[in-house]
C-alpha cells in the first residue's frame, strides 16, 4: 500500500533561542487509512499540521504529500483539506453557502459545488439546518458545518483537529459514524486527546513527543491486541502454574484479580484462550472480561513516559 504523507528527518525551530518544535520527525501513513496523530501539548501536532498545510515550511528534511514532494498548491488543489481546531465559519453565511464557496476554491464547478455542499451537509446531518445563518447554530453545529466544509467534494487527504471537540456524546457519536464511512475512500488524520475515541475509530496511530515519533504503526501493533491479553477473574487461588502448564509458549504474570498474558513469537491468542478458559473451570474461577492488549491511553502513556 502507498503512502498518503511521509515525513522523512523534518525539523523546525522557532524564535531566536531556536527551540524545536519538530526534532528530525519521521513517520508514514499509508493511503485509505484513518489515523490517530497522538501527542501531549507542545508534541508537535500543530507544527506538523501547519507544514502539511503549507503554512510553514521545514528547516530540514523532507516530506511528501500524495505523491508530491512537499507541499504544492496547485498540484494538491482540491486534494488537500484541513479542518484547524478553532475555524472561523463567518456566522453571516448559511452552512451551504459557505461549503459551496470552500468546494469551488478546491477546483469544483458551481454546479459540483453546490451538489458536493449538499452531500457533505447531509453526511453530516444538518439537512434541516443547511440554510440557516451559522451565527443562529448551537456549538455541536457549528463543529459539524466546519467537519462537512472538510469532507466536501473529493479530497484524498483530510486533516481534522480535534474534530468532536465541545460536541455533547450522542453527537460525536454521530460524528465519528460519518468519519468511519470515509475509511478507505481518503485518508483521515485526527489530532485529538481523545484517545478512547481515537482507539475505537482510527485503524493506523502515530505517536508524537518532543517533535519525535515514539510509535506508529496499526493499532493493533501499538496496543498489543494481537500479542497480549487481560484476563479480570473472580474470587478464588488463581491456577498460576496450571495455566503455564497449559499454555508453555506464553508468559503470565498476576496483578490483583488480573490475569496478564503475553504470546511468544509463535504464540495464538485465540488458541490459548479456549486452553485458559477449561482451566479456569476447572478450577471454579469465574472469568469477568478479557481485554486484548492495552489501552492506546496507557500505551501512550508508558512510551512518553519512557
Amino acid at each position: 500500500m502507498s503512502d498518503a504523507l511521509v515525513f522523512e528527518q523534518v525539523s523546525k525551530r522557532y524564535g531566536r533561542r531556536g527551540v524545536k518544535a519538530l526534532d528530525d520527525l519521521s513517520f508514514r501513513v499509508p493511503k485509505g487509512a484513518i489515523c490517530g496523530f497522538v501527542g501531549p501539548n507542545g508534541a508537535g501536532k500543530t507544527t506538523t499540521f501547519s507544514v502539511v498545510s503549507g503554512y510553514l515550511r521545514p528547516d530540514s528534511g523532507r516530506f511528501a504529500i500524495l505523491g508530491h514532494e512537499g507541499f504544492e498548491p496547485f498540484a494538491l488543489k482540491g486534494r488537500l483539506q484541513v479542518l484547524p481546531q478553532d475555524a472561523d465559519l463567518g456566522n453571516q453565511h448559511t452552512p451551504r453557502e459557505l461549503v459551496t464557496h470552500l468546494a469551488q476554491l478546491g477546483g469544483l464547478s458551481g454546479a459540483e459545488a453546490r451538489r458536493a455542499a449538499s452531500d457533505a451537509l447531509d453526511m453530516v446531518r444538518l439537512t434541516d439546518r443547511r440554510d440557516k445563518r451559522i451565527g443562529t447554530l448551537s456549538h455541536g453545529m457549528r463543529r459539524r458545518v466546519a467537519v462537512a466544509s472538510a469532507l466536501a467534494g473529493r479530497p484524498e487527504l483530510v486533516l481534522l483537529d480535534e474534530p468532536t471537540a465541545g460536541l455533547d456524546p450522542v453527537q460525536a457519536q454521530s460524528l465519528r459514524e460519518v468519519l468511519a464511512d470515509a475509511r478507505g475512500q481518503r485518508t483521515l488524520i485526527i489530532s485529538s486527546h481523545n484517545l478512547d475515541e481515537l482507539e475505537r475509530l482510527c485503524d493506523w496511530v502515530v505517536m508524537v513527543d518532543h517533535g519525535r515519533c515514539i510509535r506508529q504503526g496499526t493499532v493493533a501493533e501499538v496496543t498489543g491486541r494481537s500479542s497480549r491479553a487481560v484476563w479480570r477473574l473472580g474470587p478464588g487461588d488463581l491456577p498460576l502454574d496450571a495455566i503455564t502448564s497449559a499454555v508453555p509458549a506464553h508468559r503470565f504474570s498476576i496483578e490483583g484479580r488480573e490475569l496478564h498474558e503475553t504470546a511468544g513469537p509463535e504464540g495464538d491468542l485465540d488458541a490459548s484462550s479456549l486452553r485458559i478458559a477449561r482451566v479456569l473451570a476447572e478450577h471454579g474461577i469465574a472469568i469477568r472480561e478479557v481485554r486484548r492488549g492495552q489501552s492506546l491511553e496507557r500505551t501512550f502513556i508508558e512510551d512518553a513516559g519512557r
